[in-house]
């Protein structure tokens, strides 16, 4: 995929979660795993060919950006508020995820400078952004899903397809 699809997709995909998150939303199975798990997959497709090519220090870069974002999305995860609402768990994010999102976001474009600057910004760099992404969204959804589990909240039924 080209830098500038993958820039997009990541940026409409961080729209609509934070959107989601802020407004508040029902929780399901489905929600907690559909979207980081293709994130996470496009992610992998697009940095696996880079993975082959990439220098150590691009490797190792990657890794400590990967700690921070998952570090980051499970912050987030802790910082949302969780209740019952319907007979199904809703969760709505709080000040704090609104400032923990800005910041995974400043920290992936200060990653990319970074990364630059230390001469670490190969094209794994760029194509890791889409899986990262996942990433981080995954390490926030399990937090969710157990305190929901901790609280004894039930996961929201999916609305029946028409």
């Amino acid at each position: 995929m080209s830098t500038l699809v993958l820039i997009l997709v990541g940026a409409l995909v961080v729209l609509r979660v934070l959107g989601k998150q802020l407004t508040g939303s029902m929780v399901t199975a489905r929600s907690l795993v559909l979207m980081p798990a293709i994130l996470i997959v496009i992610g992998l497709g697009s940095a696996a060919t880079a993975v082959s090519i990439a220098r150590p220090g691009e490797i190792l870069f990657f890794l400590l950006d990967a700690v921070v974002v998952v570090a980051l999305g499970l912050a987030r995860g802790a910082s949302t508020r969780l209740s019952l609402r319907d007979g199904g768990l809703f969760q709505k994010g709080t000040a704090l995820t609104l400032v923990l999102w800005l910041t995974t976001i400043a920290v992936r474009v200060g990653a990319g400078f970074l990364g630059h600057t230390l001469g670490v910004d190969g094209t794994l760099t760029t194509a890791s952004a889409v899986l990262l992404f996942g990433l981080t969204i995954a390490a926030q959804n399990v937090v969710i899903y157990l305190r929901s589990q901790q609280q004894r909240l039930p996961l929201a039924m999916a609305a029946p397809r028409r």
